[in-house]
């Protein structure tokens, strides 16, 4: 876990109001895996360097206002990269990387989808629902009682019915109020400040 999430007292935030749903899968997919478009494939492990990191964050994230990583210091980012129990992998088309996901597998009966995304190119290619499958199928390679993810009104407007469609079921819905720091530059819509 990251814990040196930097905000000064006197540092510019804007804040922001979100709904997050809190979901969860108590058994593996059943049937064949989806196909993802021809070409296109997944890179289940990647140990990415710091700026890798926060290149895949702010490709797949910046129009979702993720911003709790992109907050966090280099020096921060490096040691989670490098003793975390997660597992990091890519989606590819070719040489090209399309979206990443990471896997927090700090507890192995309860596992989290933390990050999942495409980048922005890759969105309406036909490869979203694949990829999830993909993933959700990687995750249970390791053999938990449980998959968990969470998403918030300020992601892509398909991921919560995506991770329903997909077998994940919501447990928890609460509003969280973030003070996201301006200097990350990550535009918030007006609808979510408050």
């Amino acid at each position: 876990m990251i814990t040196d999430i930097k905000i000064t007292p006197l540092e510019p935030v804007t804040r922001m109001k979100v709904v997050v749903t809190f979901m969860q899968m108590n058994s593996p997919p059943q049937g064949k895996p989806l196909s993802l478009p021809e070409g296109w494939f997944i890179q289940d492990s990647f140990s990415p360097t710091v700026s890798d990191y926060r290149m895949l964050q702010d490709r797949v994230g910046r129009a979702y206002c993720w911003w709790m990583r992109q907050a966090a210091s280099d020096a921060s980012l490096q040691a989670f990269l490098a003793s975390a129990p997660i597992q990091i992998g890519l989606l590819r088309e070719g040489d090209a990387i399309r979206g990443f996901f990471e896997l927090d597998l700090a507890n192995p009966q309860d596992i989290n989808l933390s990050y999942f995304g495409l980048f922005p190119d890759a969105v309406g290619q036909g490869a979203g629902r694949a990829f999830l499958d993909a993933v959700i199928r990687i995750a249970w390679a390791h053999k938990p009682e449980c998959l968990r993810v969470n998403t918030c009104n300020a992601d892509h407007p398909r991921a919560l019915p995506l991770y329903r469609d997909m077998g994940f079921e919501p447990v928890r819905v609460v509003e969280e109020v973030w003070d996201v720091p301006q200097r990350l530059g990550i535009p918030i819509p007006q609808r979510f400040i408050v």
